[in-house]
């Protein structure tokens, strides 16, 4: 997991191109990236809005080098943090060689998904729509209507049906991708399959197992960093996350009645960290109360996002 690197090209003929996943809340941008990439770097919840900054999951198909951008989920935004984040999935999409819209098939055209294709139509890049949960719809017919809806809206370059969660259709859509990626050299090494640091990823998992035990709005008032990463004489890595909550009243809910959920949270968090780098891992959480700690600039930059102003 390295920085784009000039030397990391192979020689002839590569490719090399930038996707970026844009879509509504809870549409499965997150699961169809690790789809693509074939492995988990980026988390998922059935919660809406969990991923709040880009995060690029790599593959390689061919002589091709893909890089998914998966942004947030664009939504009203009614909080600073909301803007933010809607700001960085529009910021993600500029960056790209193709934006792939993906839409939740079984929920059809619904009011969010109407204002991005609006918005769409002021991006001159190449296009792409994604019916994702194709499985769910019954009534294929209705895909067929759905598609020519959009497609009547703004111009697609080609559309995709897809189950992301059962890898149905992902493997044609890379496929495509890889093909329409325009010649140039590779960004990343080939054994990268992200550009997040694994301090950031090991905070998200953290993020996701608090997003599984906690319930209603919490998990939206919370933010978790790495403050500590200590590579031990044993191979074993010690690490030390901070759960940053908003009221003291937040605090006790997520430690739990005798501790007994911070425990679920770090011992599931743990084993995750721990398959990912093969070795043994020690993870210690702390809570703390920061009031007001949607307001600070220095946890926008902890979560790769801008501090949007007044």
């Amino acid at each position: 997991m390295t920085m784009p690197n000039s030397e990391a090209a192979t020689p002839g003929g590569t490719k090399c191109g930038f996707v970026a996943i844009i879509g509504a809340t809870n549409a499965g941008k997150s699961t169809l990236v690790n789809a693509l990439v074939g492995a988990k770097v980026t988390i998922v919840s059935h919660k809406v809005q969990t991923t709040r900054a880009p995060i690029r999951g790599i593959a390689i198909s061919g002589p091709s080098q893909l890089i998914f951008i998966d942004t947030p989920g664009i939504f009203r935004p009614r909080r600073r943090l909301d803007r933010a984040m809607v700001d960085a999935a529009w910021s993600g999409a500029g960056e790209a060689d193709i934006v792939a819209l993906i839409v939740d098939a079984a929920r059809g055209l619904e009011e969010s998904v109407d204002a991005i294709v609006g918005r769409l139509a002021d991006i001159s890049l190449p296009r792409i729509l994604i019916l994702n949960k194709v499985d769910r719809v019954a009534n294929k017919a209705t895909l067929l209507d759905l598609a020519a809806k959009l497609s009547a809206r703004v111009p697609f370059e080609r559309v995709f049906m897809i189950s992301a969660l059962n890898t149905d259709g992902v493997e044609d859509l890379k496929t495509w991708l890889a093909a329409a990626a325009p010649e140039g050299p590779w960004h990343y090494p080939e054994e990268d399959i992200s550009d997040a640091p694994m301090r950031l990823l090991a905070a998200e998992i953290t993020r996701e197992r608090i997003y599984h035990w906690l319930h209603e709005e919490l998990p939206y008032a919370i933010t978790v960093e790495t403050t500590s990463w200590k590579e031990l004489r044993d191979k074993s890595v010690r690490i030390e996350q901070t759960i940053f909550v908003g009221r003291a009243s937040q605090k006790s809910i997520v430690l739990g009645k005798g501790g007994q959920t911070i425990k679920q949270i770090s011992s599931q968090a743990r084993q995750e960290i721990q398959g990912i780098l093969e070795t043994k891992v020690h993870l210690f959480l702390f809570v703390k109360v920061r009031e007001g700690w949607e307001g600070d600039p220095e946890r926008y930059r902890e979560m790769g996002l801008n501090f949007p102003k007044d």
